[in-house]
């Protein structure tokens, strides 16, 4: 991984589920140092701001609140090519604390795509109200990334939260990433697909994520990768195929 220089900013993404406090965390980040736009050939809003912590810069872009990255919508595939191909230095995915379950979906789509993830555990004042303990340090011990507690309506938890994603932007966190595994036929057909991306891409790109996507008949990963094939060192790019019949 080759990390900022002094002068250039780490690039945060901040990813969740709707109503998880997300944009309140990406407005206690950056106060008024913000704007917004829409993403290039879309319609979906896109929020950018700026913060500075121990003498570091940091750009955070708030992704679309999805419940996955699946592309079925407009506001998934941005929040889906954003990570995979823009390779934001620290994604931060926010859950809320009194939903974990539901949320945490998104949380593991996530942890396939890139190894340097922070949880965030938010809305933990409500989640305490309400008689909800969650174990932090075995949360982080199971998804193998930083778990935070943070309360972003109250500050509470932010300066831990910055300490922690310097930390992992700078290297000097490893995270070990959980990943799910199948069964021996799914992992077989998954290799075979890695294969051929990892040809093409080398390991530029998470390919293992991308495999199940294509495995999932997804159409629309399978033409953005082919407008991101390399015109020189991959004469393999044109045979990237998918196990469905895709749209050229």
């Amino acid at each position: 991984m080759k990390y900022p220089s002094k002068e250039m900013p780490y690039r945060i993404a901040l990813a969740g589920n709707p109503n998880t406090g997300k944009s309140t965390l990406f407005n206690t980040l950056t106060g008024l140092r913000q704007h917004t736009g829409n993403w290039p050939g879309k319609t979906v809003l896109c929020a950018e701001g700026e913060y500075r912590f121990q003498e570091k810069n940091y750009t955070v872009v708030d992704l679309p609140g999805t419940y996955s990255l699946y592309s079925n919508s407009a506001d998934e595939e941005v929040a889906r090519d954003y990570i995979l191909f823009e390779q934001p230095d620290v994604t931060i995915v926010v859950l809320d604390a009194t939903s974990l379950e539901r949320n945490l979906n998104l949380a593991l789509q996530v942890l396939e795509m890139s190894d340097r993830v922070v949880i965030c555990l938010n809305m933990i004042d409500e989640a305490i109200r309400k008689g909800i303990r969650i174990h932090d340090q075995k949360l982080s011990s199971k998804l193998g990334v930083p778990v935070v507690k943070t309360s972003a309506r109250d500050g509470k938890g932010i300066n831990e939260l910055k300490k922690i994603v310097t930390r992992v932007a700078e290297g000097r966190i490893q995270t070990r990433p959980y990943r799910i595994r199948y069964s021996e036929k799914i992992e077989e057909k998954i290799q075979s697909i890695q294969s051929q991306i990892e040809n093409i891409f080398g390991d530029q790109l998470p390919s293992r994520w991308i495999a199940l996507r294509l495995l999932d008949g997804e159409r629309s990963m399978l033409n953005a990768l082919k407008k991101r094939i390399p015109k020189e060192g991959a004469p393999d790019g044109a045979n990237l195929k998918s196990p469905y019949p895709v749209e050229a």
